[in-house]
């Protein structure tokens, strides 16, 4: 059977069938109760099999080009779950540093509890990570572009050096998106989304994924019925239904991200732009290798001569507000937000200073996004 492309996908896939109504969208299973007897399956919202739940994990993983996948009910429920699934006691895991704060401090505050090893590259090159395996790594995990900074990691590389050490690699491909970059394609084994973003879309679902094979699915899916990070019906319908819109939405995004990182690198109030579309990035050449489009997310540096409260405060279109990969633009400081868990010395270390903005770039207009940060940059100079 032919395979459908991205933005069909994103409609059709895992679309549930409204039998006896003939509704053109999937119908929205709310029981929490099922019939154990004379059934196929026996289901269960914990055990992540309900009607909507499977159907929506369906569409992710097609999207991915996975076998299967797990909705949770955070980002951070499917990395803690597929981190710990595939790690015990006595084991070691390899991680870039520069990370979403909420998975280091994870990393950092919680696995000497389980009596797990890690070791944080600071280095991005799959060479810098083989560096740091050992005996008992059984896991290497990464992130790109890495948040905040926009970094790269070569995925065939890394997937080819896991492969040879015979450990799992697993990759947060959040800030990408499914439309964006396949990860899989690349030889990763699991890839992992905090589906409050760019899947929701519309900054009003938390929720989160995991997909893979089979067979790594299944060792997930075996952690995860026991810590009960499942996802409500009603959710997990909502998300399906936003996701009928991502590749349209995810391309919009990336348009005005590229024509917006554009004009930051050329404004004199402006230090240090950010994003793999650009050609000064370090990273281009490898973008243009691995992704299908540069993504909606950048960062920059205001410039000294601006106050950075002045400027936040002075936009009317783009929100200062946490989390990302909304509909709206919106703008965070990562010092005070998704890394404010980390220490001042670790952010150094990362190269995210004081004055870095995180840019999550909406679908309005470009001529209204630059005219809005104009004004604020005219009304926060010093």
């Amino acid at each position: 059977m032919k395979k459908n492309k991205l933005e069909t996908l994103c409609v059709h896939e895992g679309q549930l069938k409204d039998l006896e109504n003939k509704g053109a969208i999937s119908p929205l299973y709310m029981a929490t109760a099922y019939a154990y007897d004379e059934v196929e399956v026996t289901r269960y919202p914990r055990y992540f099999n309900t009607p909507n739940q499977v159907g929506l994990a369906k569409k992710i993983a097609a999207l991915e080009g996975a076998e299967q996948g797990i909705i949770f009910g955070s980002g951070m429920a499917a990395i803690s779950t597929a981190l710990l699934s595939h790690l015990r006691s006595g084991d070691h895991i390899v991680l870039q540093a520069d990370l979403y704060g909420g998975t280091t401090n994870l990393i950092v505050e919680e696995f000497e509890k389980f009596g797990i090893e890690y070791s944080f590259s600071p280095g991005l090159l799959a060479s810098d990570l083989e560096k740091l395996i050992q005996p008992n790594t059984k896991v290497v995990f990464i992130e790109t572009p890495s948040n905040p900074l926009m970094k790269l990691v070569n995925l065939e590389a890394v997937a080819k050096m896991a492969k040879k050490k015979g450990v799992i690699s697993i990759i947060d491909n959040t800030f990408a998106s499914p439309i964006n970059q396949n990860p899989i394609s690349f030889g990763i084994d699991v890839v992992i989304h905090s589906a409050t973003k760019y899947l929701g879309g519309h900054s009003d679902i938390l929720a989160g994924a995991v997909v893979g094979s089979q067979k790594h699915i299944e060792v997930v899916f075996q952690m995860a019925k026991n810590l009960g990070g499942s996802l409500s019906d009603y959710t997990v319908w909502l998300l399906e239904r936003s996701m009928k819109t991502l590749s349209i939405r995810v391309k919009a995004q990336n348009e005005n991200a590229v024509e917006l990182a554009k004009f930051l690198e050329n404004s004199k109030s402006v230090d240090q732009v950010y994003y793999p579309g650009l050609k000064s990035h370090p990273d281009h050449e490898l973008a243009c290798l691995q992704m299908n489009g540069f993504g909606g997310m950048l960062s920059f540096e205001l410039s000294r001569s601006h106050d950075l409260d002045l400027f936040q405060k002075n936009l009317h279109l783009i929100k200062p507000a946490v989390s990302l990969a909304g509909v709206e633009s919106t703008i965070t400081i990562p010092t005070k937000t998704s890394h404010a868990l980390i220490s001042s010395e670790e952010r150094k270390a990362q190269g995210i200073k004081d004055n870095l903005i995180r840019f999550s770039v909406g679908i309005e207009h470009f001529d209204d996004l630059k005219e809005d940060i104009d004004q604020a940059l005219i009304k926060s100079k010093l």
